[in-house]
């Protein structure tokens, strides 16, 4: 993936300093407060090299996004398919968050989102990108 450069951020593949945050905020009960399960170290690390194996092979994915200025990764923001989510058509792409909580509410999901989404139409030319939550995650439909 060719990293997407925004004002603050930049959208870039996953790499090796990055796995100590990804544990992180797939662990944290506060990040993951509507999500069934939690991550341990072993668990976070597989999905962090399957994440980074589908942005080799797709161009796109779940992507770090880290603060220009510091280097420093925040979490992540992209685009996926959704074949993991029987609800949804096959062939379906979301585009998904999860920032570590000093992160959020500065607008960084928002500034990658809108980096992402035109990715997403105007490169993939997709006709759609989806984007859901469940109902009591207000912070995350606020930013949908």
């Amino acid at each position: 993936m060719k990293p997407i450069r925004t004002e603050r951020l930049i959208l870039r593949n996953w790499e090796q300093r990055d796995r100590a945050l990804f544990h992180r905020i797939n662990s944290d009960e506060r990040v993951m407060e509507f999500f069934p399960f939690r991550r341990d170290g072993a668990a976070a690390d597989a999905k962090m090299d399957e994440l980074r194996a589908w942005i080799d092979e797709d161009g796109y994915g779940f992507a770090a996004a880290e603060i220009a200025a510091t280097g420093e990764c925040i979490g992540f923001v992209g685009l996926l398919q959704t074949d993991h989510v029987p609800s949804l058509p096959a062939g379906t792409i979301e585009i998904g968050w999860r920032l570590a909580p000093e992160y959020w509410r500065k607008g960084y999901v928002t500034e990658a989102s809108e980096a992402w989404l035109s990715f997403g139409f105007e490169t993939l030319e997709l006709d759609e990108i989806v984007s859901f939550a469940v109902v009591e995650n207000h912070r995350s439909i606020a930013v949908m």
